[in-house]
């Protein structure tokens, strides 16, 4: 499951509640939003954080969490509700179903039923009506070296995306050492991913947010850190789970990667949905196209989720044409963004977006089509794959206690 699920428990017994909460922390896939230990509290802790799910435990008192069940999934519909009890009897599973409850699942439960029970109440929430708009795409923004403008596209396309009804964006700088997403931003950002990964325990997404910076676009930065020897702290265990947090807070991230192809920047080329591969049409650009390729061969799906992008299209260089480019790389381009350097200095030196300084320009076109084009291609394979989800599934499957003994 690609979306990251908001959770809030109800439990009164410390000792369960407690079981739950630590087998939650460790799956990447939720977020633990709330805890609560009192049935008759929960339906405003649930008002307040909005979770997507709320898991609510039967055991201290059957009919007071039945009662709060019904409640909450008369008051809060899009709270996907699902009960857990150590009692396996029908009767009890039937009624607690007919109350509101999406799934039911019977304690002690492993890591694995429990991820497949929240995967299936994921792909029915993210899966249908206004709730597609939760679903966070991630784009990872790569360079075939330095200099290419990878950076300034990924400033670019986050404002494009920010700017659009309906969406809310997040861009992070994995530039450790020279990242500068903030100068084209004109930014002072009050806090870095290396403060956001130290505090990740003790952050919500309220929290989250006022730690970003927020650009007059909508846009949220996440910016590299300001020392050198602070980008220490941030390791492929800590960015993922401030990638979790993130993922669950807004509709787009994007990830502006470092040159250094590091362990943080490769475990983020895991996640995200696709790859913008920048490069010009120059013969150390090609090569390096080639040699990222041939490694990415060896992840599953990077290849084929990774869109060469040529940039500085029609720079008079007397360099490779377009079709020995395309020979050379083996890859059909997938978007062309036309030189423009006039414009892009402009906007580099002011610290202004292009959609806000050069809107009618033909870059800024360019790179608006090739985010319709990147969304929209990540609609499709979604609408795709939920219809082959719904072919393969019996009716009855959704009603089957999870981790009740046969």
């Amino acid at each position: 499951m690609s979306n990251v699920l908001r959770l809030a428990i109800v439990d009164p017994s410390d000792g369960s509640r407690e079981s739950l909460k630590s087998m939650l922390l460790s799956m990447d896939t939720v977020w633990l939003e709330a805890e609560c230990s009192r049935y008759e509290f929960f339906t405003d802790v649930v008002g307040q954080t909005t979770p997507d799910v709320g898991v609510v435990s039967l055991d201290a008192d059957n009919e007071k969490a039945i009662e709060l069940i019904t409640k909450l999934s008369a008051s809060h519909p899009d709270c996907a509700l699902l009960a857990a009890s150590s009692s396996t009897e029908g009767h009890l599973i039937l009624k607690t179903m007919r109350a509101g409850a999406r799934e039911f699942i019977t304690l002690p439960i492993s890591v694995e039923d429990l991820t497949a029970a929240l995967d299936r109440v994921g792909r029915q929430k993210f899966g249908s009506g206004d709730s597609k708009s939760r679903a966070c795409q991630m784009i990872a923004v790569a360079g075939a070296t330095g200099g290419v403008g990878s950076t300034s596209i990924a400033v670019n396309m986050a404002c494009v995306l920010a700017s659009e009804p309906g969406t809310s964006v997040a861009l992070v700088d994995l530039d450790m050492a020279l990242g500068d997403a903030d100068v084209f931003l004109d930014a002072i950002p009050d806090y870095t991913l290396a403060d956001v990964a130290q505090n990740i325990s003790r952050l919500d997404i309220q929290l989250l947010k006022r730690s970003l910076t927020k650009h007059s676009s909508g846009l949220y930065l996440l910016p590299r850190p300001v020392e050198l020897h602070d980008a220490a702290v941030i390791n492929a265990e800590s960015l993922r789970k401030v990638l979790g947090l993130l993922k669950a807070s807004f509709t787009h991230l994007i990830i502006d990667l470092s040159k250094s192809y590091s362990e943080v920047d490769l475990a983020v080329l895991e996640e995200v949905d696709h790859v913008v591969l920048v490069t010009q049409l120059d013969l150390p650009c090609l090569r390096n196209v080639v040699r990222l390729m041939m490694s990415f061969e060896e992840l599953d799906d990077l290849k084929d989720k990774t869109k060469i992008v040529v940039n500085r299209a029609g720079l008079d260089t007397g360099g490779i044409s377009l079709k020995k480019a395309k020979e050379t790389m083996g890859r059909e381009i997938f978007a062309q963004l036309p030189n423009d350097y006039r414009t892009m200095v402009e906007v580099r030196n002011n610290g202004v977006p292009l959609i806000t300084q050069a809107p009618k320009a033909g870059i800024t076109h360019a790179v608006r089509d090739m985010v319709t084009k990147i969304v929209g291609e990540t609609a499709a394979e979604g609408e795709a794959s939920e219809a082959k989800t719904s072919e393969s599934k019996g009716v009855w499957q959704k009603f089957w206690p999870v981790g009740a003994k046969k």
